[in-house]
């Protein structure tokens, strides 16, 4: 398999979660092993971020990138995933603002964009991350992440919630790209009302509205229709997990096995992973 980038640029708007104000992203075609780079445009210098998870710095209910100099972009997490999933290995993308644009809150206005501009094909060939030990990590509380070896992306993932509307969830799949497109990347992040009336209180979540994410609010939805897809709450834990396992900077050969797990813990076990050479093989 090569490597690919984009065919031809493609613009994509809309406002930040926090922020509420426009964000403009311009993805653009890149030469052969670059990776995922964001540039951001609206900084003196414009300066660029590599998608890596060496560059994370926060993972507080997103996962943002960041330098030493304090330029961060947060929120890369739905336009990773996509770009892993449709094997976009090489891209430029060109962002106004330090908070990625939110759009419905699911990966799949970022499919659309993304099929929209199509994909060209490079020189080089596609390099693999294989997992060839089991390597794990787990919090204070007992939620655990592991990276078994396997022959795909197998990811297997389980939340569990207080909420019947939510209850216990579990995805346990190869991640296809037509099972994408389908039943995952449409899925939007979700939180309970009550945390929305304490960011809001603290001053974020300004651009955040029943547009762009499931409010639950005891027992009730206050989004109208409902959830999109059954399990809609542990498929947009696989997008997460899905763009934030791509900052690695390959694509994966291994099973993800995650429980109750979020950002923090998707960038801890890519430490884990990538502490010793002996744990995986690019190949």
């Amino acid at each position: 398999m090569q490597q690919h980038t984009l065919a031809q640029e493609v613009l994509i708007k809309g406002i930040g979660l926090h922020s509420g104000c426009e964000s403009i992203l311009r993805l653009k075609p890149a030469p052969e092993n670059s990776g995922v780079v964001f540039k951001r445009v609206d900084i003196q210098g414009e300066p660029e971020l590599k998608a890596l998870y060496t560059n994370v710095v926060d993972t507080r209910n997103c996962t943002c990138l960041g330098d030493e100099k304090g330029n961060i972009v947060s929120t890369i997490e739905h336009l990773m995933a996509a770009l892993n999933v449709l094997g976009v290995d090489n891209v430029l993308i060109e962002i106004n603002s330090p908070e990625m644009p939110i759009m419905d809150g699911s990966a799949a206005p970022f499919v659309e964009a993304l099929e929209k501009a199509g994909l060209k094909e490079q020189s080089v060939t596609r390099k693999l991350l294989k997992v060839l030990k089991p390597v794990s990590f787990e919090d204070d509380k007992g939620n655990k992440i592991e990276l078994l070896p396997a022959e795909d992306f197998y990811i297997e993932f389980m939340i569990e919630f207080p909420s019947k509307i939510v209850g216990r969830q579990k995805f346990s799949e190869t991640v296809t790209l037509k099972d994408f497109k389908d039943h995952v990347a449409p899925c939007r992040t979700f939180c309970e009302k009550y945390q929305v009336d304490y960011l809001r209180s603290i001053g974020l979540i300004k651009g955040g509205s029943l547009e762009n994410a499931i409010v639950l609010d005891g027992e009730t939805i206050l989004n109208e229709g409902g959830f999109r897809t059954q399990n809609e709450c542990v498929n947009h834990k696989v997008i997460d997990a899905l763009g934030d396992m791509y900052t690695s900077g390959y694509q994966l050969c291994g099973h993800l096995k995650a429980s109750k797990t979020g950002h923090f813990h998707n960038n801890e076990i890519l430490k884990k992973l990538f502490s010793d050479a002996s744990n995986y093989k690019i190949m």
